[in-house]
């Protein structure tokens, strides 16, 4: 995974918040995974169209990993960035990274399969979805 901002091609603010701060006073590791989240939603929800309240189809996180290189913390402007590394019938997965200014904090994969709400089997991505991570590929 490259490390610079301009390798990714959706970026995103992301404003640090007191609680995110753990007693040794950065960012705590768990915190990055809600970071992550926020990015991809985001998009999905901007970009794509999912409806995460009503629609038929939602993402499900089944894989996440994350490698912190560099500590963050309140009150730190953030920013998230993201691409899609593959897309397949039913599942995507993406690489993300949280910078501070120029500096990455961390970086991560996370793999979302698109499931129907009801039943939570996995359902082909919906076109309009698929249309927006296809524009996140390289």
């Amino acid at each position: 995974m490259k490390n610079e901002r301009k390798d990714y091609k959706f970026t995103t603010p992301i404003a640090t918040r007191w609680i995110d701060n753990d007693v040794y006073g950065h960012v705590n590791n768990v915190v990055y995974y809600a970071y992550f989240d926020t990015v991809i939603n985001r998009w999905l929800i901007d970009e794509g169209g999912l409806d995460i309240a009503k629609g038929d189809v939602i993402g499900v996180c089944a894989e996440s990993q994350c490698t912190y290189t560099s500590s963050a913390s309140f009150p730190d402007a953030l920013e998230g960035a993201l691409r899609v590394a593959k897309i397949g019938n039913s599942s995507v997965t993406y690489e993300i990274a949280i910078f501070r200014g120029d500096t990455m904090c961390a970086s991560g994969r996370f793999v979302h399969v698109f499931v129907a709400r009801d039943t939570r089997t996995p359902t082909p991505i919906p076109l309009r979805i698929r249309a927006a991570l296809e524009r996140l590929q390289p």
